[in-house]
């Protein structure tokens, strides 16, 4: 019989914090809290960051900008989001995102959940609750690195009107 799901409940300088892709990820609650149907990580994301296109198999996945602002780009549209704003990509489509000039700070959803299990496998444990050291984990995500476990997505090719994913030098 599968465990209860119990109330939870974390702190804002809580979580486990991971660096990812060069940037700083908190996970705030995975498949464990709230049984396998939501993963929420907090990121904080440099000036410039770019996320390689992707494109999720099983989740969709939602961001809500806490402070800074990033510009998502999904089956050529384009979303200017800042502080307080929230953007919906449904699993299978094509999708990336650019950090502004000010980086930023964003809550990132994905259901179900596993999507935070891919964050911990792939990164390495934060040694501090601030972004990472230059080329202190990978900015890119190969299938070589990817086990059956973690590959929750799918990388593409460079589309039309979507950057290559850029990270920290």
């Amino acid at each position: 019989m599968p465990e209860a799901i119990r109330p939870y409940h974390l702190t804002a300088d809580e979580g486990e914090a991971t660096y990812f892709l060069g940037n700083l990820a908190v996970r705030k609650c995975g498949g464990r809290q709230s049984g396998g149907q939501l993963a929420v990580v907090e990121f904080v994301h440099p000036p410039g960051f770019a996320a390689p296109l992707h494109r999720h198999t099983r989740e969709d996945e939602a961001f809500y900008v806490i402070d800074g602002s990033i510009e998502g780009r999904c089956e050529g549209e384009t979303f200017q989001a800042g502080r307080g704003d929230f953007i919906w990509l449904p699993r299978g489509l094509a999708h990336t995102f650019i950090v502004g000039s000010d980086g930023a700070r964003v809550l990132n959803l994905a259901t179900p959940a596993g999507f935070e299990d891919f964050v911990a496998e792939v990164g390495q444990p934060a040694t501090s609750r601030s972004l990472p050291p230059s080329r202190t984990s990978p900015l890119w995500v190969t299938p070589r690195s990817c086990t059956a476990s973690s590959c929750w997505a799918r990388l593409h090719p460079r589309e039309r009107g979507c950057p290559r994913g850029r990270g920290r030098d």
